[in-house]
């Protein structure tokens, strides 16, 4: 897509909320980097709308006004002007991306509004599938991945999911949230191990998801670590220098891997 003033705000918005995504996007040639932006944009919108508020009534209005906005691109009703959805409206009808992983991404997110833990451990895996993975899909799809490579797409982002849960642990404990369903460090460290192996597992039927799939350039770093060292997850999992990054994603620029 052409860069226009909306993308750059999506652009914006990435830089600072979410900045090693945008690292990472950057590293992708120009015209694959604004499809990148406005889904990325998209989900910081979206995960933001439960946190920035104490009263789940608003919480959840936000998180409508979201299934409102992608059932009017879909549903070919006036699309409402804002600086993500006018943009993510135009990639939709481009890429022809499909309606279930945005509505099942944004409907993930109320859980993010409660204080209760997950019922089970197939509950566990739908919030991470539904949230990671649709997210990993959906860019991936915006950059011309053969929808064939949804269920892959999904698995690698599965994993995305999993070490930025991790290093979110302190924080969320600190807002009561308890999220993992077995703090042991025999479980973080299976469970490290598990969607280490689920990311490496993982075959595409061509590069086209490349870059999309680089924005999870630092989840196999974090579950090795954390499969090793368990309990930095309670302690809080230390980030990488800049140098370090820049470095690591240098790497995969020049051998064109993910």
């Amino acid at each position: 897509m052409e860069f226009n003033e909306d993308i750059a705000s999506c652009a914006d918005l990435v830089r600072r909320g979410d900045p090693d995504r945008f690292l990472a996007i950057m590293s992708a040639p120009v015209k694959k980097r604004g499809a990148l932006f406005i889904i990325y944009a998209f989900n910081l919108e979206v995960v933001r709308a439960p946190w920035v508020t104490q009263e789940p009534m608003i919480s959840e209005m936000r998180l409508q006004w979201w299934l409102d906005s992608i059932e009017e691109i879909y549903e070919g009703k006036t699309i409402r002007r804002h600086e993500v959805v006018t943009p993510l409206a135009e990639l939709i009808r481009i890429q022809d991306l499909p309606r279930d992983l945005f509505d099942t991404l944004i409907k993930a997110r109320r859980w993010d509004i409660y204080k209760e833990p997950h019922a089970h451990a197939f509950a566990f895996e739908d919030y991470i599938m539904s949230t990671s993975g649709n997210l990993i899909a959906l860019a991936c799809l915006s950059i011309g991945m053969p929808s064939s490579d949804i269920k892959n797409a999904k698995e690698y982002g599965f994993g995305d999911g999993i070490a930025r849960l991790f290093v979110a642990i302190p924080t969320l404990k600190s807002m009561q949230r308890y999220p993992l369903l077995d703090g042991s460090a025999e479980a973080i460290s299976a469970l490290a191990n598990s969607s280490l192996i689920r990311m490496n597992n993982v075959l595409f039927s061509d590069s086209s998801g490349t870059f999309a799939l680089r924005t999870a350039w630092l989840a196999k770093k974090t579950l090795r670590l954390v499969a090793k060292e368990p309990m930095q997850v309670v302690n809080g999992i230390s980030s990488p220098t800049e140098f370090y990054k820049k470095i690591l994603l240098l790497a995969k620029t020049f051998s064109k891997t993910f």
